[in-house]
């Protein structure tokens, strides 16, 4: 079975396969391969070169390592050989180097302190460890001394020593209180990299006797604490009052003020100091210095820069610290303390040494016999180190020859080598700062070619990217790799294909036809052997529609579209990220098959959206950002600036636009004054202005907002700005919508917009209202009314025009002189009717009036047009009066005809004019009578049809609902109609007007008929009514069918041709399976049509087919009503529309009932069809 396995488009895998095998004969890692092949021992784990060990546990030096055969272990101790069988307290693990003294059962650390080297040996050499130095943890107690106070004056600087005890390793300082809590430290106070307690100067709060410093072991996880330190610190006031009372006038001490002093460094001592530090570890340089001011410490170095990415600074900027450190770092480093009055300096020259590190490691060597090879083994550091070479951990001058070894300094050279050569070789490098120690065997092997890759391993790849084919190979000499496609195909070579050398063929870009079994062959001299392997090409993965960019408001829904196509054969996963992390937990967010919904979508939803579709061998993705907006947050922090007595300066800031850039401001104002709490608009400026210079009216006490508007709405209002009153003024306006209009004869009414509150301009707002006749020779007459809206003039002539005018005043003085308006005095109801009226008939339902126009001045007011009252007297027809309903029509303005629509036929009618002004109407013109002509009637009012028999039919029918004129007579057409829903030849009939009904004789029996029936006037036919009838059939023959349907007879004779039309069935199926053929005489006789089969009944013929309509069974079931009645409305279709019965049904006493169905009604046609019914013979033998 093929083994499956996935290979990444990158070329990840490539570079991991290529450093799989370094050289030519590098030993794969395979378990099978290693159990086979002998291999010198190499050393796979060991203790550190310095081992501190915790005395109180036992003591495990590790020496691991692997060869074959499995090496075999020995120990040195300081040099000579250490016999662990001597020893009860040492023994060594099973199948291991690894050592264990037993410390917890009476042993003493101190008595195996030593330098250890472990060998690890088999038959094909041997290999040795570091030197492991081991040395047991120590945590000393501190020596007991006697701390004297420390007395120190406000302002000096003062140091507290730790000196913790030497401990194996150095224990960490820190400094704590009686309740253990860490001392604070600041640029004044900090600890030193030796432990101390560094004071730049000293201040009263300093005073404590806990001054504790304690030292943590962390390998023995102890504290030791040394004991506490007291500090007294002296105020300059509280010494001066003590020296007062103790000392003579002629002693100073004390005596001076606390001074400011310049930077003195309390650490490193002197101007100059070196300090030598090793390769790659941390350099650590300090400065502390005393000072009043607290002096600040500043690092520079002398001639270059401070290494970037490398260089902290610790302990306040006192501790400079650069991380693995180089020669390059090597120079001097000055330390700058300065404060107000001065500065000091100190110079640290760093020397950077290093103990020998790596430039070419030796490593392991496989060779075939007869083959050269070399070890290599280069070190450097400062200064150089030595190198020199030992065999199976012997030095070399004095190891056993081998001829085909040379050592050539730090190189060892092979030629022609031999199984013997076999051996461990050791590559010592070292200088006074350290050593390196690295083992390198040579492996002489002759080995026949394998290959490691399994067989048959199946490669899916993705198409258009690169292909690696793995062929893992081992042999000695190392064998050649030849790659072919398919099993007999030929050796691959060309630009096509990188052929590597760990055996791995790469096709660079993989199409669909690379797809297939290729093989790998490996040959040396000793043989060879070859190996199949099989390649899939897949379809790339695709997102054939990505996710967009989407812009959504606030609370709305979006979706995210993410359509792929894949291998059929790959299964895919798809993920979404919300910036490049997990989708938010939240029930918002609905993942579907092909898309992501974010519903009720809030501010924190804005980002970028990624679906990534991963497959087990490709991964695409692709990202859509959706931006949220909403409306602009309110702006805030209005400043009023700029105050005049009409104008202002308005500023502030904007709030966030939320995504939605702002268009505009606009700018409200309240009037406390007038209209409190009252928001109205000022004005609006551009989005990108965030100060205005508003107009202001007098005697406002004004109040601003803001609201930013953008795209998706306006914000909320601002933070009202403080209030501005401006001071008072004869009013600027007017009022506006000044009109004179008269609500009585003899009145006017005067009416204005009264000014707002903030038009005022000032207090005692009033209004001088003016008018005069127009086209009199009169002054004007004038009033002045309070706050009002308006006046009425009263004892006016009717209908006459004034000049009008309203002026604002207040306590200040008046507006600009007003604008004059014309008004008119009240209305009266018109004097005069509309003469000499006139009708003229168009037709049946349309007339023409006509009417003189009344003098303007009888109208006495505006003329608004004229109304013409219309009604209809009596129906001619009828002679019968009914009740009078009247009809008004309007006509605008000066208008002097008009048309009348809607009127019934044959009717009389009559109608007055009337004129129209604002009061009302005026008297009405005499009645103007008038008839219209006839018109064509509506339809009968119902047809019925009843009493059916053989041969007739009775037809009963209503007279029209509206004759519209004298009815002449009634038109009757029908038509049979057949089972074929054909038409047969259409018969018209004429009947006087006064008659209600007809008998129809002569009809055929058991035949369904059409009829279509109207009323004519003289003027035309009218609108008609249709319906269906059907003519009963013979009794005699309808019960000889239900006989024949209900005989037993019959019934056993359908089941009969049934069962042997099954038979038949059966038997052709099987003659056909087995493929046999039969004439068609025989289908005809087993397919015999049952419609054509004669059934005897004493000695007749039933069922067979007759044109002769009297041998026609009738149709049962028609949809006509029991009571034969139809209305116009809901007459039933015709027959045409149906089929032709094969859906038929018996019913319990054998007699066919035909079922209909709602068809569209059909117009009458001529015609000679035949209507023909179907037998129910027939129709038994189709339902068969």
């Amino acid at each position: 079975m093929m083994k499956k396995m996935s290979i990444s488009t990158s070329k990840t895998s490539l570079v991991l396969f290529l450093c799989q095998i370094i050289s030519a004969l590098d030993v794969p890692l395979d378990s099978k391969l290693l159990e086979e092949l002998s291999q010198p021992p190499t050393i796979t784990q060991q203790s550190p070169k310095d081992y501190i060990v915790d005395p109180r546990e036992n003591i495990v030096i590790q020496c691991e390592a692997k060869g074959k055969p499995p090496p075999s272990f020995s120990w040195t101790r300081n040099g000579t050989h250490f016999d662990i069988d001597k020893d009860a307290q040492v023994t060594m693990k099973p199948n291991s180097g690894t050592l264990v003294i037993n410390i917890m059962n009476g042993g003493k650390a101190e008595a195996y302190e030593g330098v250890y080297q472990c060998t690890a040996r088999n038959e094909r050499g041997a290999a040795i460890s570091n030197n492991i130095v081991v040395r047991p943890s120590r945590s000393p107690l501190w020596t007991k001394e006697k701390l004297e106070p420390n007395h120190v004056r406000e302002g000096d600087s003062l140091v507290l020593h730790c000196r913790p005890p030497v401990g194996l390793p150095p224990p960490i300082i820190f400094w704590m209180d009686n309740a253990f809590q860490r001392l604070p430290q600041s640029e004044r106070v900090s600890q030193g990299l030796n432990g101390d307690l560094y004071f730049s100067n000293v201040q009263p709060e300093d005073t404590r006797e806990d001054y504790i410093c304690y030292a943590r072991f962390n390998h023995t996880q102890t504290i030791q604490q040394k004991q506490p330190i007291s500090v007294k610190v002296f105020s300059m006031d509280s010494l001066n009052d003590t020296i007062a009372a103790n000392l003579s006038d002629t002693d100073i001490f004390g005596a001076k003020p606390v001074t400011e002093r310049q930077p003195v460094l309390l650490t490193p001592t002197g101007s100059t100091s070196t300090k030598v530090e090793l390769r790659g570890n941390v350099l650590l340089l300090e400065c502390i210095a005393a000072g009043l001011p607290t002096p600040v410490i500043r690092w520079i170095k002398e001639g270059g820069e401070l290494p970037a990415n490398r260089t902290f600074f610790e302990n306040f900027k006192k501790t400079l610290k650069i991380i693995d450190v180089s020669e390059a770092d090597s120079g001097n480093y000055k330390c700058i303390a300065r404060n107000a009055l001065g500065s000091v300096h100190h110079v640290i020259s760093v020397t950077v040494k290093a103990a020998p590190y790596w430039i070419t490691a030796p490593r392991n060597l496989v060779l075939s016999p007869g083959e050269d090879g070399t070890l290599i083994c280069r070190a450097n550091g400062n200064p150089k180190p030595s190198i020199s070479w030992l065999a199976n951990g012997v030095p070399i001058a004095i190891a056993p020859e081998d001829p085909s070894r040379k050592v050539d300094g730090d190189t060892i050279i092979f030629s022609h080598v031999q199984e013997r050569s076999s051996a461990v070789y050791q590559c010592n490098a070292s200088n006074e700062y350290g050593y390196l120690l690295a083992n390198a065997f040579v492996n002489v092997l002759a080995e026949p070619p394998r290959i490691l890759t399994p067989a048959n391993k199946l490669y899916q790849v993705i198409a258009d990217s690169p292909a690696l084919l793995d062929c893992a190979y081992f042999g000695s000499p190392k064998p050649e790799i030849e790659w072919f496609k398919g099993v007999k195909g030929s050796i691959l070579r060309g630009n096509e294909y990188v052929f590597h050398d760990n055996g791995t063929l790469e096709i660079p870009v993989a199409q669909k036809n690379n797809a297939g079994t290729y093989t790998c062959v490996a040959r040396n001299k000793l043989g060879k052997i070859q190996n199949e392997v099989q390649l899939e090409i897949k379809d790339p993965t695709m997102i054939i529609k990505q996710p967009e960019y989407k812009v959504i408001q606030r609370y709305g829904q979006v979706s995210f579209e993410c359509i792929i196509k894949h291998d059929s054969t790959l299964l895919p996963t798809v993920t979404w990220l919300k910036d490049n992390d997990e989708l938010p937990d939240d029930e918002r967010f609905l993942v579907g098959k092909d898309n992501l919904t974010i519903m009720n979508v809030t501010d924190k939803d804005d980002g970028t959206y990624t679906c990534i579709v991963n497959t087990t061998l490709d991964s695409v993705s692709a990202s859509a950002v959706l931006t949220v907006v909403a409306r602009p947050n309110p702006p805030f922090d209005l400043e009023l600036t700029g105050q005049l007595e009409r104008s202002i300066d308005l500023s502030w800031l904007p709030g966030d636009e939320n995504n939605s850039p702002i268009t505009s401001f606009v700018i409200e104002f309240e009037d406390a004054l007038h209209e409190p709490g009252v928001w109205r608009y000022q004005t609006e400026v551009p989005g990108s202005q965030t100060t205005a210079q508003l107009k202001l009216s007098p005697y406002v006490n004004y109040s601003f907002r803001v609201i930013a508007v953008n795209r998706i709405g306006r914000s909320q209002p601002s933070e009202p700005s403080e209030q501005y009153l401006t001071k008072s003024a004869s009013p600027d306006e007017n009022p506006a919508n000044v009109q004179g209009i008269g609500s009585e004869p003899d009145n006017l009414v005067i009416t204005w917009e009264p000014l707002k509150g903030f038009q005022s301009n000032g207090p005692g707002l009033q209004y001088k209202v003016s008018w005069r006749q127009k086209d009199v020779d009169d002054e004007w007459t004038s009033v002045i009314v309070a706050n009002v809206s308006k006046y009425i003039v009263s004892g006016t002539p009717t209908f006459v025009p004034y000049e009008v005018k309203v002026q604002a005043l207040n306590d200040l003085g008046y507006a600009p002189e007003p604008s004059e308006v014309i008004g008119h005095s009240g209305e009266d109801l018109p004097m005069v009717a509309p003469g000499n009226v006139q009708v003229h008939v168009i037709n049946s339902t349309l007339a023409k009036v006509h009417w003189d126009p009344v003098p303007l001045k009888s109208v006495r007011g505006h003329l608004q047009g004229y109304k013409v009252y219309y009604w209809k007297v009596q129906s001619l027809s009828r002679r019968s009066r009914r009740h009078v309903e009247k009809k008004i029509l309007t006509f605008r303005g000066n208008k002097t005809f008009g048309m009348l629509p809607g009127l019934e036929p044959y009717s009389s009618y009559k109608l007055n004019v009337r004129v129209v002004n604002g009061k009302g109407e005026g008297p009405a013109s005499p009645d103007k009578v008038f008839k219209t002509p006839e018109g064509v009637p509506s339809s009968p009012s119902f047809l019925k049809i009843t009493n059916p028999t053989l041969d007739s039919l009775t037809l009963e029918w209503g007279s029209p609902t509206h004759p519209n004129g004298v009815l002449t007579s009634y038109t009757l057409k029908f038509q049979p109609i057949n089972n074929t829903h054909e038409l047969g030849p259409l018969v018209e009939i004429r009947i006087p007007a006064n008659e209600s009904s007809l008998i129809l004789k002569n009809l055929n029996y058991s035949t369904r008929y059409k009829f279509y029936f109207n009323a004519q006037t003289s003027v035309g036919s009218g609108s008609q009514i249709t319906e269906e009838a059907v003519t009963i059939m013979d009794e005699a023959m309808a019960s000889r069918q239900v006989d024949i349907a209900t005989q037993g007879w019959f019934i056993g004779l359908m089941c009969a041709v049934a069962l042997l039309i099954l038979i038949l069935l059966i038997v052709c199926f099987i003659r056909r399976n087995k493929g046999g053929k039969y004439p068609v005489k025989e289908k005809e006789d087993a397919h015999a049509d049952p419609e054509i089969q004669p059934m005897k009944e004493d000695d007749g013929t039933f069922g067979e087919y007759s044109d002769a309509e009297d041998h026609k069974p009738l149709k049962k079931g028609s949809r006509t009503p029991s009571d034969r009645t139809v209305k116009k409305e809901d007459s039933d279709d015709s027959l045409v529309d149906y089929g032709e019965g094969v859906n038929g049904q018996f019913n319990e006493d054998g007699s066919f009932i035909g079922q209909y169905s709602g068809k569209k009604e059909k117009e009458p046609a001529e015609g000679n069809e035949s209507s023909e019914a179907p037998s129910p013979v027939n129709a038994m033998n189709s339902f068969v």
